[in-house]
């Protein structure tokens, strides 16, 4: 089967933004891109007949208007709509399943532009078994909207315990296909024994450091040689995870953070360094599920 990107179309303008980023990323990976809209009050097929009687008219013509725009920017990409006449959450798992990945629609609502992620796009993040890409609108006067997150490194963020194979691959895959360079981040808190009556410890922050370093290297060392080509820059920072991963996205083409897929039965749903970056990076945001 021809690999699949697939992306949830609602009609919104984030999710036609999503639609802009998947077929940019469909046409760097030679594969098909998959527009759904999924509705559960969809109406059997009607006789032929005037478009007034037809009640799927307008989910139909969500499809159709996204198909004709990115066929238009790129001649060359196999697109296929589809309608289905189930929940939008289960259709996009069912899609996740069948795909490279899921993409979707965010929706910046506070003057920090957080995402905002309903009653669909969280429960398919924290379940699909592969990845999903958030991707939010960016509006501007005059001139064809921008298509998001479309130059500037990738970022992965890592924790170094564990494995993390899944999560930089996709990283080093999409930084590849770009053609830019991959930096990886590491956040890890200073603990309190680096604390003295004085301020911090240096000595103790520099062996920290240096530690971290190491194991990133080591991390980093097989892909640097499965990928050749493609830049690599590590990056420790004394910061909490979160704070360092987000930092550094700022200048970010797309982020790459990880999401295990079994968490214990009362943890929250996304670790926190997923769960600030779905909510505070200001660039497309791939997480990635592993073990």
């Amino acid at each position: 089967m021809e690999p699949v990107i697939t992306v949830g179309l609602d009609g919104s303008a984030e999710s036609l933004a999503a639609a802009r980023w998947a077929a940019e990323e469909a046409e760097r990976r030679r594969f098909t891109l998959r527009l759904l809209h999924a509705w559960p009050l969809l109406a059997p097929e009607p006789p032929r007949g005037p478009a007034e009687i037809d009640q799927n008219y307008w989910a139909k013509r969500i499809v159709h208007n996204a198909r004709a725009e990115l066929q238009a920017r790129h001649p060359g990409l196999s697109v296929v709509g589809n309608l289905v006449a189930e929940d939008a959450q289960d259709a996009l798992l069912q899609a996740a399943s069948e795909s490279e990945m899921v993409v979707l629609g965010s929706r910046g609502l506070t003057p920090v532009e957080s995402y905002f992620l309903g009653d669909v796009s969280m429960p398919v993040l924290t379940r699909s078994e592969r990845p999903v890409v958030l991707v939010r609108a960016e509006r501007r006067a005059g001139g064809p909207p921008p298509v998001p997150g479309t130059a500037g490194p990738v970022v992965v963020a890592l924790k170094l315990h564990g494995p993390c194979d899944d999560l930089l691959g996709f990283a080093f895959t999409s930084a590849a296909a770009r053609g830019v360079p991959l930096r990886a981040v590491h956040g890890r808190s200073v603990p309190l024994y680096a604390y003295t009556p004085w301020g911090v410890d240096h000595d103790a922050t520099d062996e920290i450091t240096r530690e971290a370093q190491q194991r990133l290297g080591n991390a980093l060392q097989p892909w640097r040689e499965k990928f050749p080509g493609v830049e690599v820059v590590d990056a420790v920072r004394l910061d909490s995870a979160a704070k360092a991963v987000v930092g550094d996205s700022e200048s970010a083409g797309l982020l790459v953070v990880g999401r295990r897929r079994h968490r214990p039965p009362l943890a929250p749903r996304l670790g926190a360094v997923a769960e600030a970056s779905v909510h505070h990076a200001r660039c497309p945001v791939a997480v990635v599920p592993h073990d």
